[in-house]
C-alpha cells in the first residue's frame, strides 16, 4: 500500500513538474514574439488595405514571411535589420532575423514593412534551410493599390514592401540575408 503511494505522489510530481516546464518555454517564447506576432497581424491588415488583392496571394502561397518593423540606415554604408514571423500553409512556423548590409551613394533613414510569398514547399525550404539571400537584382514591388496584380514568383519567392516612414537617398548594392529559427 505505501510503495502504490510513493509510485502515485512520484507520478503526480513528475506530471506537476512537466506542466510547469511547459508553461515555462510559453512564457518563454511569450512577450518579445507575441509583440512580433501582433505587429506582424497589424501589418498584414496594412497590407491588405492598400491592397485587396493580395488575399488571394495570401491564400495560394505555399508560406510567407512578414517583417513589420523592419529600419533601415545609411550614410554611404547602410544596413537594415528586422524580426518577423514565418508562416506555413496558413500556420506560425517560426522566427526570420533579416541583415543587410549596403555600400553606394545612400543616405538617410527608414522604417519599413516586408512580406516574402513562397509558391512552393522547395522555395519555403532553401529559406528555412538559410539558404536564401536577396541580392542587388531580387527586386520588390512597392505595395500600392492593385500592385499585387502584376506582381510575379521570381525562383519561387515574391517580395512586397510598404514603407512606414523616413526618407532614403540611394543608388546601392548589397542584399539581404535571413536567419529562420523553428518554434
Amino acid at each position: 500500500m505505501k510503495k502504490n503511494l510513493v509510485i502515485s505522489l512520484a507520478k503526480a510530481i513528475m506530471i506537476f513538474s512537466s506542466l510547469l516546464l511547459i508553461a515555462n518555454t510559453a512564457v518563454a517564447q511569450s512577450d518579445k514574439d507575441k509583440q512580433i506576432i501582433a505587429d506582424c497581424d497589424s501589418a498584414k491588415a496594412d497590407f491588405l488595405h492598400t491592397d485587396a488583392l493580395l488575399k488571394s496571394v495570401f491564400a495560394d502561397a505555399y508560406g510567407y514571411v512578414i517583417l513589420p518593423n523592419v529600419g533601415k540606415g545609411a550614410v554611404g554604408v547602410g544596413g537594415a535589420s528586422g524580426n518577423g514571423i514565418v508562416y506555413e500553409k496558413g500556420k506560425i512556423t517560426g522566427k526570420a532575423k533579416m541583415s543587410q548590409v549596403t555600400i553606394g551613394f545612400q543616405f538617410g533613414g527608414q522604417a519599413y514593412r516586408e512580406l516574402i510569398f513562397f509558391e512552393n514547399k522547395e522555395a519555403m525550404d532553401r529559406f528555412k534551410a538559410n539558404k536564401l539571400e536577396f541580392s542587388a537584382q531580387a527586386s520588390a514591388v512597392a505595395i500600392t493599390a492593385g500592385a499585387s496584380a502584376d506582381a510575379k514568383y521570381t525562383n519561387g519567392v515574391m517580395i512586397f514592401t510598404h514603407t512606414k516612414g523616413g526618407a532614403m537617398y540611394e543608388a546601392s548594392v548589397g542584399g539581404q540575408k535571413f536567419k529562420y529559427t523553428s518554434f
